[in-house]
């Protein structure tokens, strides 16, 4: 599956728009990474566990917004965002979107 932040695919024709594609995933903090990123922000530095953490939901949302455009009749996506929203406090949902379309 092609997958771009452009409205195209530069050398292919999009031969039919099939809609609104999406994937999201709700991560939630675990109290003994937040000790730890306590600690580091107090000396400084990159939080690890929260960047992995954070990696592994975007990944996830975007296998699902794949999944939901292959359901769709989709072979490409173009115009893909990813968004972060804090749900409730220690959880944060990433969704993935973007446009489903079929290339020629």
């Amino acid at each position: 599956m092609i997958i771009t932040t452009s409205d195209h695919v530069e050398g292919k024709t999009i031969a039919r728009t099939v809609g609104l594609v999406r994937g999201n995933t709700i991560q939630a903090r675990h109290v003994g990474k937040d000790i730890r990123a306590g600690l580091k922000s107090i000396i400084g530095g990159e939080i690890t566990d929260y960047t992995e953490m954070m990696a592994s939901a975007r990944e996830q949302a975007i296998q699902r917004m794949v999944e939901d455009a292959k359901k769709q009749g989709a072979n490409a996506i173009v115009s893909m965002r990813l968004t972060t929203s804090m749900i409730m406090q220690n959880a944060s949902e990433v969704l993935a979107y973007g446009t489903g379309v079929v290339l020629e």
